[in-house]
């Protein structure tokens, strides 16, 4: 395993350099679930959601979230996105609403953690949006499945 690289020398935490590193393709791809009730996820699948429809609405919060991630993570760059893609599935058993995020720049440092953002205010507003019904619902399983670009190259979780 490779050192930190947010702390400096002298075990300061510093925004790491990325003035010299090769502005290539890069793509994370991140994805999480929100467990519910199965009333709950027949109320987003049905569309009568007191609020709306849910998964439009987070949908465009996970983007908004991907867009404003160095503002949320103290030591992240801010980055030109050139695409942020979010898809939900639903699953019956148990009752979950599935969310992935594609993350994609042209620049010197990666998107994984604009990936996981977009996934986790995604399922925050599916949460938001539901919890007058079910508020008992359990975020799991939010995690980078692929990272590609960039000197480290590719990284696919098994």
């Amino acid at each position: 395993m490779t050192t930190l690289t947010h702390f400096d020398a002298h075990g300061q935490a510093h925004m790491v350099d990325v003035a010299a590193k090769a502005h290539t393709h890069r793509v994370a791809i991140a994805s999480g679930r929100i467990e519910m009730l199965a009333a709950t996820l027949a109320l987003i699948e049905s569309g009568s959601a007191k609020k709306g429809d849910v998964l439009g609405i987070a949908r465009i919060a996970g983007i908004q979230a991907a867009k404003k991630t160095s503002d949320l993570v103290p030591l992240c760059h801010p980055l030109a996105l050139t695409r942020v893609a979010l898809d939900f599935a639903l699953q019956a058993e148990p009752a979950a609403v599935l969310c992935t995020a594609t993350v994609e720049t042209v620049g010197p440092t990666g998107v994984e953690m604009e990936a996981l953002c977009a996934v986790q205010v995604a399922l925050l507003t599916v949460y938001d949006m539901c919890k007058a019904v079910d508020r008992g619902m359990a975020i799991n399983e939010v995690r980078v499945r692929e990272k590609h670009g960039g000197k480290s190259g590719s990284f696919v979780v098994p």
